[in-house]
């Protein structure tokens, strides 16, 4: 068995689950199944936008992100549940308890998919083998669909599991590339999205084969390092690791929502960026990091949406901090319209005990009297390990999961599968 793997390169499956809140309500309820099913984040207010649907929703032209109004008159016949996180948190500890079985080298990157290296594994059989049975056991055990992309590398193990939906096996390798993938337009290759292809365009680059053959300098000026980056994926190339810690690492914290209706109060607004705040707060403080920078989205009523952000010399992630930003932000660049949504997110995160803090004359005191402490749990976690102290914040409930109106919940879910956790279950 062990011929039938490369003897220098790696074996990585995408583990996709296939329309997977939708599929999770079907398995819990089978009298839906078959029947045009969408979950939506807010059933009830203008606000609800379609989180995903059942591929028999999606006949009749229902999407992802589409507003609730326009998919019922898509689709008058359409039935449609809020998110039940909890229902959604057990399904995927399951598929990737499922996935843990094959090799220990098991990557979440959200709720409903992940990547594995079972270069080791085989011993369970060949990798279409390994697909085969992981896609079996998913349904046979949990009444959930998947699609399974088998490569070398994260990055066309993820274009393969793309490809066939619902329930394929797909494998693809380089030497499939100039055939299969450089036809396409760039648009169509994961990591591109709608705005990078558009500036793809404008040097007269339309097809991932031309991404693959352009000229390295043109593609850093247009696009910075990431441009080099694609220009490495168009021709196959990705040495990613599957890192089951990864799922640790968080490169921002965000929590957006829709306004009940259009405003220009600025007491409104100001309550709401005080919510949102709130839930950012409570997001940092439990992974244990701070924001360098933070941002602000504005949507009007005519759609059009602006983000802009500030770099912060001190790190934040308390809420009183990040509601004063978040308003002078909104202040500064809020036109006067009328505002349909409100986001806040804090990028470039630090780890709480790495913050450096450039402390000014005001701050100097209050950090001052903290050292002495601050002192005693640097000495405890350099002698016990980092996770032998814990901040309270660490424990604090989302607000948003409270009220059940988070858009990002997905990110949020992602600590409950790491691998220390699974082990301490």
């Amino acid at each position: 068995m062990k011929k039938m793997y490369p003897k220098n390169g790696r074996v990585i499956l995408h583990v996709d689950m296939n329309s997977f809140y939708a599929s999770v309500e079907m398995a819990y309820d089978p009298s839906l199944k078959g029947k045009p099913l969408a979950i939506a984040g807010s059933v009830e207010e203008r606000r609800g936008i379609i989180v995903t649907c059942s591929y028999e929703a999606r006949k009749f032209g229902v999407k992802t992100t589409m507003p609730l109004w326009q998919a019922k008159k898509l689709c008058p016949q359409l039935i449609v549940k809020p998110p039940n996180f909890e229902r959604y948190r057990a399904a995927s500890k399951g598929i990737f308890d499922i996935l843990r079985h094959y090799t220990e080298l098991v990557e979440p990157v959200s709720i409903d998919e992940g990547y594995m290296d079972i270069t080791e594994s085989f011993e369970f059989g060949t990798p279409i083998e390994i697909a085969e049975s992981i896609q079996k056991r998913i349904l046979e055990q949990l009444d959930l669909p998947c699609s399974i992309g088998i490569a070398p590398n994260k990055f066309l193990a993820k274009t393969a599991s793309d490809m066939k939906k619902p329930l394929g096996i797909t494998i693809l390798r380089k030497r499939d590339i100039p055939n299969i993938l450089w036809p396409l337009n760039t648009s169509e290759m994961h990591g591109v999205g709608k705005k990078t292809a558009e500036k793809l365009k404008t040097i007269g680059i339309q097809t991932i084969g031309d991404l693959a053959k352009a000229n390295d300098i043109q593609l850093k000026t247009l696009l910075g390092i990431n441009g080099v980056r694609l220009k490495e994926r168009a021709n196959g190339i990705d040495h990613r690791p599957v890192d089951p810690e990864s799922i640790e690492y968080f490169k921002s914290i965000g929590n957006s929502t829709t306004l009940p209706h259009d405003t220009t109060n600025q007491q409104e607004i100001f309550h709401v960026l005080d919510s949102l705040a709130s839930t950012v707060s409570v997001r940092l403080k439990r992974k244990n990091v701070l924001a360098t920078t933070l941002g602000v989205t504005i949507r009007y009523k005519d759609r059009k949406t602006i983000t802009r952000s500030t770099k912060i010399g001190n790190p934040i992630n308390q809420k009183e901090e990040i509601t004063e930003q978040a308003k002078q932000l909104f202040m500064k660049h809020w036109n006067g319209n009328p505002i349909r949504l409100l986001g806040i997110t804090g990028f470039d995160l630090v780890e709480q005990e790495h913050a450096y803090k450039q402390l000014d004359l005001f701050s100097y005191e209050k950090e001052a009297k903290k050292e002495p402490l601050l002192k005693t749990l640097s000495s405890l976690r350099d002698k016990y390990g980092k996770k032998i102290i814990k901040s309270a914040g660490s424990h604090l409930v989302d607000p948003a999961h409270q009220i059940g109106t988070s858009t990002s919940f997905n990110k949020d879910f992602l600590q409950a599968f790491s691998k220390k956790e699974d082990k301490n279950d």
